[in-house]
């Protein structure tokens, strides 16, 4: 039902027909990096967290990238806390693995993180465990109701990975 969901969706956009389903997983960034045949980066993952009161909201980043909880804080005011998975299925009407901005069971406010507009192309999931889309930034954007661009992830860049080699060499 919620492949069903994420295809009215982005129907709406003429997009539906674009979903690329596959005979194998695609839950997790590598294996959808392997089903797609792109680097792991290029998978557009959403995270789901706990907002303001009942709210949830939704962070979609490049595969690489992890939550850097100083600049989470910074930007939002709250501590990141993520849903538990039963939490994510009731607030995006999709399971762990196949969440995606499209399609959501509640309304959320939706955040694209930075670390996606290294690329021309992201692979966002589609509702399901063996789903996914091709979009540029602008196409995600659009299609996802994103509130603005964040930058609230971290070691997509290298600066993190630089720091730890300098540490370690001394």
């Amino acid at each position: 039902m919620s492949l069903e969901s994420v295809k009215a969706h982005l129907g709406k956009y003429g997009r539906d027909k674009d979903i690329l389903e596959f005979d194998t997983t695609s839950a997790t960034v590598d294996q959808a990096a392997e089903a797609i045949g792109v680097i792991p980066a290029k998978i557009a993952k959403t995270l789901s967290f706990r907002g303001e009161g009942e709210k949830a909201l939704l962070v979609v980043a490049a595969g690489d990238a992890r939550i850097d909880n100083k600049k989470f804080r910074h930007t939002f005011g709250i501590k990141a806390r993520m849903l538990s998975a039963e939490e994510v299925l009731d607030h995006t009407g999709h399971v762990v693995g196949g969440v995606c901005p499209f399609g959501l069971t509640k309304e959320m406010n939706i955040f694209l993180d930075t670390s996606l507009q290294r690329f021309e192309m992201v692979y966002p999931a589609c509702g399901s465990k063996n789903s996914a889309i091709e979009l540029t930034c602008e196409e995600l954007y659009q299609y996802a109701g994103a509130k603005q661009w964040v930058d609230v992830t971290k070691d997509w860049n290298g600066e993190a990975r630089e720091q730890t080699a300098a540490t370690t060499e001394n």
